[in-house]
């Protein structure tokens, strides 16, 4: 038994009013691309098998839906905002601007939205429509499902072509753009492109600049300027309770094991 996606648009259908939009966006954890948001208006109670939240859907069902969802819908929009303004606005005033352009993309003027979430605003951006706000609203309105499944859709597409094409050594289509083990070490390869997040790679650059450990994974070298052997090859190292410490010289010493966590 299918799930009832149309409560909250009969509630609003049944005080008067008409054009209801779905609103949602994806794409707001990767390092890398754009974020994507989607607004669609559908036509009232049309039946969609396996409507519901993209994430739960595979990518061949949400394939087959979007198609249906586009043939069908009284009206749809996609938009994005790109990494280089991901990173100068922050990513919650990015997804706030993507809902904004695709809402505003719409033929129909909606009477109201109904947005993913619990966030209608960020410090520089406020969605400007008049809507409401559903926390799990892609699993709980019809519209916003559909909305979720072209936002995602259009945003792997992208990812998974026009990126892949662009940058092929970091094999965005095998990861999306995501913060997956193969993503940061094509990262460590090549470092950043132009696609990627800067904002989103603070810790990938700060352990890039951490010195190598000469013993294990625990060790914690700092540079020690008082030895009498140079500060440019001395390394000072802390014990792991922080009770002992000693200077290693590369090449004239062994690091105790014990020490390290």
């Amino acid at each position: 038994m299918e799930m009832d996606l149309w409560t909250y648009e009969r509630e609003q259908w049944n005080s008067g009013l008409t054009a209801l939009c779905g609103v949602d966006e994806a794409g707001a954890g990767p390092l890398a691309g754009p974020v994507y948001a989607a607004a669609v208006i559908l036509p009232r109670e049309i039946v969609f098998p396996g409507l519901n939240d993209s994430k739960k859907l595979t990518a061949k069902k949400r394939d087959v839906l979007f198609d249906q969802i586009t043939a069908t819908a009284e009206a749809y929009s996609i938009a994005f905002v790109t990494a280089e303004e991901i990173d100068s606005l922050d990513i919650l005033n990015a997804r706030m601007l993507a809902m904004n352009r695709a809402i505003e993309g719409l033929s129909i003027r909606p009477d109201l939205c109904l947005i993913d979430g619990n966030r209608d605003h960020g410090s520089s951006v406020s969605i400007t429509a008049p809507h409401m706000c559903l926390v799990g609203g892609d699993g709980k309105s019809a519209s916003i499902a559909a909305a979720s499944i072209l936002a995602k859709v259009s945003r792997d597409r992208y990812v998974t072509g026009v990126l892949d094409r662009e940058y092929p050594q970091y094999q965005f289509a095998k990861h999306k753009g995501y913060g997956t083990k193969l993503h940061y070490e094509m990262l460590d390869r090549y470092g950043p492109c132009p696609a990627h997040r800067r904002t989103f790679l603070k810790k990938w650059e700060a352990r890039r600049t951490i010195p190598p450990r000469p013993w294990g994974t625990g060790a914690r070298p700092q540079r020690h300027s008082t030895c009498g052997r140079g500060a440019a090859s001395c390394w000072q190292a802390n014990g792991a309770a922080g009770t002992e410490s000693w200077i290693w010289w590369p090449g004239t010493e062994t690091a105790p094991s014990a020490l390290w966590k």
